[in-house]
């Protein structure tokens, strides 16, 4: 650590060897000191030891500007935080670091900058439409039959699917197992379709002969045509 006010005067030879010295080694050290050097210059370098920051004083003389941070620890430079990135002109294009969370929530700033997974989600999640969603399902049902599932969306749902979900094994699947068999005739007597949909409600009806879908394993046509085994659901997004 060394610093000097980088002025020789006028005196003997070996005290001006020794001053010119002591300069050079202020220079050489970068004017490294717990605080700033008494007598500065524009443009004059200053480590400053007690924040391990490089500065650099304004061409005005009157203040210091940092230019980055050396982590002694592990000798390494590091980049402060809200950098800003410039052209030539000096015009900002980006900033090296964080921007505010109501910046990203609201998806009104324009300037590129650093931001966390958790900031991309919490934007997403702020600027996206609010679906709501409903499940439901009933565990008795029969062919031939109509049904109405109440969603309590207040809207008409954007989108509903039918399904089936597994009471127990069976042909080949597990218990909670979810097959979809949509919404229509696969042929004639057979399938599931929702006939209505409305700001309340979404109705369907089981046809006369059942479902009739492929085990996994072996590929064989099964029918269901009953809910001893399956439950009958529909999910819906509003």
């Amino acid at each position: 650590m060394s610093q000097h006010d980088l002025d020789i005067a006028n005196q003997t030879a070996s005290v001006a060897r020794s001053d010119i010295n002591n300069a050079l080694q202020a220079l050489g050290s970068t004017n490294s000191g717990a605080s700033a050097p008494s007598t500065t210059y524009a443009n004059m370098l200053w480590y400053d030891t007690n924040s391990n920051i490089l500065k650099m004083r304004a061409e005005a003389n009157d203040a210091w500007i940092s230019i980055g941070y050396f982590d002694q620890s592990t000798d390494a430079f590091r980049i402060l935080d809200d950098t800003q990135v410039v052209n030539t002109s000096g015009t900002q294009t980006g900033i090296i670091g964080d921007q505010a969370t109501a910046t990203w929530e609201t998806g009104t700033g324009t300037t590129d900058s650093l931001v966390s997974p958790a900031k991309v989600k919490a934007a997403i999640l702020a600027l996206g439409p609010a679906l709501s969603t409903y499940s439901s399902t009933i565990s008795s049902w029969s062919v031939n039959t109509n049904y109405s599932f109440s969603h309590g969306l207040g809207t008409v749902p954007a989108n509903c699917t039918v399904f089936l979900e597994a009471k127990s094994s069976n042909n080949g699947f597990g218990t909670g197992a979810i097959i979809m068999p949509g919404s229509g005739y696969r042929y004639a007597g057979w399938g599931i379709f929702i006939n209505n949909v409305t700001s309340s409600s979404v109705q369907l009806r089981v046809n006369s002969a059942g479902i009739r879908w492929d085990n996994p394993s072996t590929g064989a046509e099964f029918s269901i045509s009953n809910s001893t085994n399956w439950k009958l659901g529909v999910k819906a997004i509003g």
